[in-house]
């Protein structure tokens, strides 16, 4: 897709929701992108995240890089390693069309919400852990469209690839459908 490959799309957080959103936006036609993540990759992340076990102790936004130019080696990737906090969210997201959140905590992901310009284009996630997969949906709150099951949260149940990597497919396709809207309207 053209216009894809234009967009510039921040990463904030590139373990299990923000590396598979990625690496299906990259196989998408995605040329741009802002990764930002502070933590380092554990062997316990290799069954739901877009690494391998080679990268065990490599820091996720590099190992990310890697792995993605390994799919499209023109790829335009800025990689920020450090933790986000209220005073910086703006900075590093400026410029940035959309922006796919994949943050741990709540508190985290309502610190990003709040610290992002009100009109800033963000996809989210929330309910990834279990493994059913029929209550997934979409909500869309202001600029903010938000995918998962909205109850079933990894401090209560385990974390499978194959739920993760569906919220993260539907979250890809809302980003996909999100931009075709807005070149249609052209």
């Amino acid at each position: 897709m053209e216009h894809l490959s234009s967009l510039r799309v921040g990463f904030a957080g590139v373990g299990g929701i923000g590396s598979n959103v990625a690496w299906m936006l990259v196989r998408s036609g995605l040329g741009r992108l802002v990764l930002v993540d502070f933590d380092y990759l554990e062997a316990d992340n290799l069954n739901r995240q877009f690494y391998f076990a080679s990268q065990i102790g490599q820091a996720k936004v590099l190992a990310l890089a890697h792995n993605l130019q390994a799919i499209e080696p023109q790829l335009e990737i800025e990689t920020v390693q450090e933790r986000l906090h209220a005073d910086n969210c703006a900075t590093l997201f400026a410029g940035c069309d959309v922006v796919v959140e994949g943050l741990d905590q709540q508190e985290d992901k309502k610190m990003l919400l709040e610290s992002l310009p009100p009109r800033q284009f963000v996809v989210s996630a929330c309910g990834i852990a279990g493994g059913a997969l029929e209550n997934i949906t979409t909500r869309r709150v202001g600029q903010c469209l938000v995918v998962g099951d909205f109850t079933t949260d990894c401090a209560h149940a385990p974390l499978f690839a194959h739920k993760v990597t569906c919220v993260a497919a539907h979250m890809a396709a809302l980003i996909i459908a999100e931009v075709r809207k807005k070149y249609a309207s052209r």
